[in-house]
C-alpha cells in the first residue's frame, strides 16, 4: 500500500513509525528538514520538504497515487485542503485530523466530508472520550467497544486482595464456561501472554476480557474488585485536553482544574460552565490538598510533561485517590508507569494510529485496537462470504496459536464463543493476535 503522510510531528512520526512495520511505502511531506532528516535516518520512509497544501510538493510525494492520505500537521486548514487536494488528483482515501470541536459535530462533519475528505479524526477528542468512559467505569484500566458497545472489550489490575491471584487459569469455576465474559490476554510485565489452561495468574497481572456491556460489574466481582462511584474529579492541566475532557464531565461530576498560568485560567472560566478553576503550581501537593484532592474519586493528570503526569498520580494514589489517569506520550514510559501503579494511560497518537489502523490492513477489517503496553492487536473481521470459516467449529481450524476468538457480533446477537461455535456469514468477529498471527489471520479471513 502507498501512503503519504503530511506532517511528520508527534502524531505524524509515530504513525509512520507503527506504518512502516507494516511493510508499507510511506512518504513524509514536512516543511522543517531537519524534523525530515531525523525521520528518515530512524524509519524506512521517504520525505520530501515542502508545504502539504502545494500542489507541487503533493506531485512530488504523488499523493495522486497514494491507496491513503494522512493530513495530520498541527494546521486543521493544512490538513483539509491538502486532504481535498490529494483527493481531486486521486488518491484513493484521504484523513485529516483536526481539533475544532465545530468540524467535529455531526451536520458540520457531512459538510465537510462532502468536500472529499472521507474521514476526520481528532486525538484530543478521542482522549477525551475515552477519558470519559473510564471515569465512568472506573475499576477498569482500559475500556474498548465494538459495534457501538454490543461488545466490550475491558482491562483491570489483580492487586493482592483478588481470588483470582495463584490460581491456574484452568481451575476457575465459571471462567471455563466462557458464556459471559472471555479472558483473551494478559500483560506481565513487559511479557504479553495468551490465556491457556496452565497459566498461573498473579497479582499486578493486567488482564483483559471480552463481555458484553452490561456483565461488567461481573467482572469486577470476579477478580474482587470493589465498585467506587464517582462524585469528585480533579484535573491537573489547564491543556487543550484538560477542557475537552472536562466538557465533557462537568454536568454528571464535581470537577476542579488547577493549572499554573492565570491567563489561561482566566480563558478556561469562559469556556465552561460548571467547573472549579483553581490556580497553581502543579508540584505544590500542599495546595492540591488543600483544594481537596484526598477527596477526590479520580484524578487526571492532562499536562504536556509526562514525568510530571506520572508523579501527580502517583501522589494522588497514595492520598487514597482510587482511579488515576495520566497522559504519557513518551513510549518509553508506559510499562514503567503501569509496573509503578499508574491506573490508566492515556496516549493520544496510540489512539489516532487505532483510528487509523483498520485502512492499512488485509481482510474485511472494520476496527483495529492496540492496549497500552501490549504486543498485540485486537482487530474485528467480518465474514464476508462461505469458507472454511464457516464450514467448521473454531475448534477444527488451524488457528494460530497466538491468537484469540473473543466475541462474535451476529446482528443484534453478541456470543462469547468456544471449540463448538461455528461462524457465519454476516458475523463480525473479535480476534486478539499477538504480531507473528497476524498474516495467517489476513489469509483465513481474506
Amino acid at each position: 500500500m502507498n501512503i503519504v503522510i503530511a506532517g511528520a510531528g508527534d502524531v505524524g512520526f509515530h504513525l509512520a513509525e507503527l506504518l512502516a512495520t507494516e511493510n508499507q511505502n510511506i512518504v513524509l511531506i514536512d516543511n522543517d528538514q531537519e524534523v525530515l532528516d531525523y525521520a528518515g535516518s530512524h524509519l524506512d520512509v521517504l520525505t520530501v520538504r515542502g508545504d502539504a497544501t502545494s500542489l507541487s510538493t503533493l506531485e512530488t510525494a504523488r499523493a495522486g497515487t497514494a491507496d491513503l492520505l494522512l493530513a495530520v500537521t498541527t494546521s486543521e486548514q493544512t490538513n483539509m485542503m491538502a486532504a481535498i487536494l490529494s483527493k481531486k488528483m486521486g488518491a484513493g482515501r484521504v484523513i485529516a485530523r483536526v481539533d475544532n470541536e465545530e468540524y467535529l459535530e455531526c451536520n458540520n462533519e457531512q459538510t465537510i466530508c462532502s468536500l472529499g475528505i472521507d474521514q476526520l479524526i481528532s486525538p484530543r477528542q478521542l482522549a477525551a472520550v475515552e477519558i470519559e468512559r473510564l471515569v465512568k467505569k472506573c475499576s477498569f484500566t482500559d475500556i474498548y467497544e465494538f459495534e457501538d458497545g454490543k461488545l466490550s472489550l475491558v482491562g483491570i489490575t489483580l492487586d493482592s486482595n483478588s481470588p483470582l491471584v495463584g490460581r491456574q487459569l484452568g481451575e476457575i469455576e465459571g471462567l471455563n464456561d466462557r458464556k459471559e465474559l472471555q479472558l483473551i490476554a494478559i500483560l506481565r510485565g513487559h511479557q504479553t501472554l495468551i490465556p491457556r489452561g496452565h497459566t498461573e495468574l498473579r497479582r499486578n497481572d493486567h488482564i483483559y476480557f471480552i463481555t458484553r456491556p452490561e456483565h461488567t460489574k461481573l467482572v469486577e466481582r470476579f477478580v474482587g474488585k470493589k465498585a467506587v462511584k464517582v462524585t469528585n474529579a480533579m484535573i491537573m492541566g489547564g491543556t487543550d485536553l484538560a477542557i475537552a475532557t472536562a466538557r465533557r464531565l462537568q454536568h454528571d461530576y464535581s470537577v476542579t482544574i488547577v493549572e499554573k498560568d492565570k491567563n489561561r485560567c482566566k480563558l478556561i472560566t469562559t469556556m465552561l460552565d460548571n467547573v472549579l478553576v483553581v490556580k497553581g503550581d502543579y508540584t505544590n501537593f500542599d495546595l492540591l490538598e488543600e483544594e481537596g484532592l484526598s477527596k477526590m474519586d479520580a484524578f487526571m493528570a492532562l499536562t504536556e510533561n509526562s514525568e510530571t503526569n506520572i508523579i501527580a498520580c502517583l501522589t494522588a494514589h497514595n492520598h487514597g485517590v482510587y482511579k488515576t489517569i495520566a497522559q504519557v506520550e513518551n513510549k518509553e514510559y508506559i510499562h514503567i508507569s503501569q509496573n509503578i501503579g499508574v491506573d490508566t494511560l492515556i496516549n493520544k497518537k496510540l489512539l489516532a494510529a487505532n483510528n487509523i489502523f483498520r485502512y492499512i490492513r488485509k481482510g474485511n477489517v472494520e476496527a483495529v485496537t492496540s492496549l497500552q503496553g501490549v504486543d498485540a492487536e485486537v482487530i474485528e473481521y467480518v465474514i464476508t462470504k462461505s469458507n472454511q470459516l464457516t464450514r467448521k467449529t473454531l475448534k477444527e481450524l488451524h488457528f494460530p496459536d497466538t491468537a484469540l476468538i473473543g466475541g462474535i457480533i451476529r446482528g443484534d446477537e453478541t456470543i462469547i464463543p468456544n471449540g463448538s461455535s461455528q461462524l457465519q456469514i454476516g458475523d463480525r468477529v473479535i480476534v486478539f493476535a499477538k504480531p507473528q498471527a497476524i498474516r495467517r489471520l489476513e489469509q483465513l479471513f481474506r
